[in-house]
């Protein structure tokens, strides 16, 4: 009886106790409409305009000319850089100084006397292997595109440095050194024993520096400086340090004075404060928090620390949440942007509630708002076209967001810097070496709360298996060899995995099992050896990303997958079903697509019709790349359907006569890169695209030679431009024609020109940002005498120009081809060698546009290669000039 009513009372005191629950639930939803929280979920942002100037004044940077010619004295001695001498320099400061922006500033004035260059980061935990590896693929990224994939040890890596830099006048930078023992190892890979080089570190240890020799200690930017600095962020006015605001004058200067001259604190402030009002009373809060400030003392870590925590905790939440998230990436890591974007959905912190922006929308705003905050780094994209494409964290930021993470038991982090010890519920596990940590035994660790796991190359080893877990969103194996061993099977148990990494991890199949990941979002199996993908792919119902190989098979059923929004890697060639365009025809909220097509068809082949029907429902793409690689394709039926969000089109092969109707502002607004093979161009067409309000890179590939007059205001935002074909063309550019262009490369005809231009005045001079040009002459049956002549007039507007502009490319370089394929891949190669940075030149060198063709080591071997023919062709470069 006793029991009875004991069980009777704890039962009341439970539903009591429910109830109560549910009060304080009803409570806390009341309050939540009272002040209307969900009403201050962010709006979505776009970065700041003021940062992209903010990092170019930044990296040309504001007071670092002084400093730039200095550690060229000390490099040089003072004598000639063409002198056989050998140098090495080691900046030493602590972070935020600026160090690696030296050293990357006297790296691109300096390395054009060099036969090769390497600008290398290093670690607090160094991978020696890794170091060499990404020192080969620095130096010579054609030869060694493939280095981080092979398996060689440290003494076979180094010999292969030791040899490439035989006899070689070389140029290397070693950034941010932790340790002698470090350098030691390093040096090894140098000879010192050629006709001279030149060696720079950086390091914040003064004891390493002075080990390493050519000691010199960064400086404070003055206050003159810093005003520039932090002027140029907030009001984007850099008026030589005159204050916009005078009321705002006297606490401004208050704070500089706490930021110490340290360019990092004052770009995170200033940052802060472009976000605030312009109050003086909101301005000195921010004065009073930095810190006391002391008079007779330097600003130091301590100090730094508590500078960027103020910015921290000055974001919204959702922010600190997002940037906590990139503690799981090692020091110096480049962080892919739709890598980042897509896990922080898949971890659920993307929150998007505003009617028409998605969920990717949202993200890549909030990546925008860090980088506003300057919180994270921008690295733009390749092409030019202003959009970022990754991001990276400065080492002292990440510090700060680890020791966060730590502390909140956000993430579990194993490196040998970062080293956390497991917390009793483990959220997130980031595995960054292969080192065994005797002090954490993952075995023994639960991981049944664990929502998101990435691994980095070796640390494979250290990866607990698959059925360790439950609640898995997460699992980023990107570059983990599992060819050694590792186990996907279990992978099916993963109910709740909504991000699936594993891309480059040598896999040569996939368990059938993945069909049951019904909440899989992201599946990336790029770069590895499955030939074809299991069919029950086709049951992921919510798939939204499938990246894959071209050697790999599209599984039946592929139309199911209607959520998708990015596809690429899709190939279609002989072995592909005559109905997998019908197929694809069903994916129309496609945002992102690229596919390669290497089969022939007649004029009459349903294919091409499904394709072009395709292509004409595709309102939402984003990106799209289409390759040709074979005939019979035909996309001239392309002209209906507005692309309001397109910002990127590639079509390369012969599948246009003309350009497709959709091109013209209405249609493609966003449109900022464009890279099209057309058989002809009218001078209409030109100035349609020349109206495009957002057209950044344009390269345009003609059959037919064409007459062109690039007049004024057309082309407003163009920053690089190449115009090539199979002959060249007719071009004049009038006064207020391309204003931002800063890369040209154009294939004129001698001939031609003179008959529309009256003369070989090209009007270059009319093109007031050029910094790059790449004038290529094709005769069309001219004279000698006439293109030495043309050649002459632009040697001539080039030396008049106020920019005085560089002319770079290999002498006697040819675009025409009777191949097409060959035309145009020897256009590539020059484009990615004279215009574009080293991240697009690594692309196009590793691109099918270039298959079967040796990526040159010189220009001389790339005329060898390409062949010349100097009666018929030829190119003006930098060295003619000079000579």
């Amino acid at each position: 009886m006793f029991k009875i009513v004991t069980k009777g009372t704890a039962r009341h005191q439970i539903a009591e106790e429910i109830k109560d629950i549910k009060e304080r639930v009803k409570e806390v939803a009341e309050r939540r409409d009272r002040y209307k929280v969900d009403a201050i979920s962010p709006a979505k942002t776009t970065v700041d305009p003021r940062i992209a100037a903010l990092y170019t004044k930044a990296t040309d940077l504001v007071g670092i000319d002084e400093a730039k010619e200095e550690v060229i004295m000390l490099l040089t001695k003072g004598e000639d850089m063409s002198t056989q001498q050998q140098r090495i320099v080691s900046i030493v400061g602590f972070g935020g100084l600026g160090k690696t922006t030296l050293a990357r500033a006297v790296h691109d004035k300096i390395k054009g006397h060099f036969d090769c260059s390497a600008f290398v980061s290093v670690s607090q935990s160094l991978n020696m292997k890794k170091f060499f590896m990404d020192i080969l693929y620095a130096l010579d990224n054609a030869s060694y595109g493939d280095i981080h994939n092979t398996k060689r040890d440290e003494k076979q890596l180094i010999d292969l440095v030791r040899e490439f830099l035989k006899n070689k006048r070389y140029l290397i930078i070693v950034d941010d050194i932790w340790s002698i023992s470090h350098w030691k190892n390093i040096k090894c890979a140098f000879p010192d024993d050629n006709d001279g080089y030149g060696i720079i570190t950086t390091t914040r240890i003064e004891t390493v520096a002075k080990h390493i020799g050519g000691f010199y200690k960064m400086k404070h930017l003055s206050l003159d400086n810093s005003r520039i600095l932090l002027y140029g962020r907030v009001f984007g006015n850099q008026d030589n340090g005159r204050y916009p605001d005078e009321q705002l004058a006297e606490i401004s200067d208050r704070i500089l004075k706490k930021c110490d001259g340290v360019p990092l604190a004052i770009i995170t402030i200033a940052s802060m404060l472009a976000g605030k009002k312009r109050d003086k009373m909101v301005w000195e809060d921010v004065c009073n928090s930095i810190g006391t400030g002391r008079e007779n003392s330097s600003l130091d870590v301590g100090d730094m620390r508590k500078i960027l925590s103020l910015s921290y905790y000055d974001m919204p939440s959702h922010l600190r949440t997002c940037l906590l998230y990139l503690s799981v990436f090692p020091e110096d890591y480049e962080i892919d942007k739709d890598r980042l974007i897509w896990k922080w959905i898949a971890e659920s912190f993307i929150k998007c509630e505003e009617q028409g922006v998605t969920q990717y929308e949202m993200a890549e705003s909030y990546l925008n708002e860090l980088v506003n905050r300057s919180m994270v780094q921008p690295i733009y994209d390749a092409n030019d076209s202003g959009l970022i494409e990754a991001c990276r964290v400065h080492d002292m930021v990440l510090d700060l967001i680890c020791s966060i993470s730590s502390e909140e038991n956000f993430a579990t982090i194993s490196n040998s810097v970062h080293r956390t010890s497991p917390a009793e519920k483990i959220r997130r596990l980031s595995l960054q070496n292969g080192k065994t940590d005797h002090n954490i035994s993952w075995v023994s660790t639960s991981m049944q709360q664990v929502r998101s796991v990435v691994a980095f190359g070796p640390s494979i080893q250290l990866m607990p298996t698959l059925e360790s877990f439950r609640v898995l969103r997460v699992l980023d194996l990107e570059d983990c060899d599992l060819s050694q061993g590792y186990s996907l099977k279990y992978l099916g148990n993963l109910l709740h995995l909504r991000y699936l990494g594993l891309r480059g991890t040598e896999i040569d199949q996939l368990p059938e099992e993945i069909g049951k990941l019904q909440f899989l979002q992201t599946l990336d199996v790029d770069y590895n050896r499955i030939d074809s993908l299991p069919t029950t792919i086709t049951q992921l119902n919510n798939l939204r990303r499938l990246l894959m190989s071209e050697s790999m098979t599209v599984p039946n059923g592929i139309g199911t997958l209607t959520s998708l929004e990015e596809l690429s890697g899709v190939s279609i060639n002989r072995g592909s079903r005559s109905c997998i365009i019908e197929e694809l025809s069903c994916l129309t909220e496609l945002k992102v697509l690229a596919i390669n097509f290497y089969i022939d068809i007649d004029g009459e082949d349903s294919r091409n019709k499904s394709l072009v029907e395709w292509l004409n429902k595709l309102e939402k793409i984003r990106s799209l790349s289409l390759c040709f690689y074979c005939r019979g394709w035909n996309l001239d039926g392309w002209v209906y359907g507005a692309f309001l969000h397109l910002r990127s089109l590639v079509l390369y092969g012969r599948v246009l006569s003309a350009l497709p109707a959709c091109l013209n502002p209405s249609q493609v607004p966003c449109l900022s890169y464009l890279d099209i093979n057309v058989r002809e161009v009218q001078q209409e067409g030109l100035e349609i695209l020349g109206s495009l309000p957002a057209l950044r890179c344009l390269i345009l590939y003609l059959e037919v030679p064409g007459r062109f007059v690039v007049g004024a205001g057309s082309f407003p935002c163009l920053v690089r431009c190449c115009l090539g074909g199979d002959e060249g063309h007719a071009v004049l550019f009038q006064q207020g024609a391309m204003p931002k262009l800063t890369s040209l490369l154009l294939w004129i005809s001698v001939r031609e020109t003179r008959e529309i231009n009256g003369g070989f005045d090209l009007g270059l001079g009319n093109l007031p940002s050029l910094k790059d040009v790449q004038v290529g002459f094709h005769s069309g049956g001219a004279s000698k005498e006439e293109v030495e002549e043309a050649k002459a007039a632009v040697r001539h507007a080039i030396e008049i120009h106020p920019n005085h502009p560089t002319l770079t490319g290999p002498l006697g370089e040819r675009f025409d081809s009777t191949d097409e394929d060959e035309g145009r891949r020897k256009m590539k190669v020059l484009l990615a060698l004279t215009l574009l940075s080293p991240l697009f030149v690594i692309a196009a060198l590793q691109s099918p546009f270039l298959i079967g063709l040796t990526p040159p080591v010189s220009f001389s071997d790339m005329d060898a290669e390409l062949g010349t023919d100097e009666d018929e062709d030829a190119s003006l470069t930098g060295e003619e000039i000079s000579s």
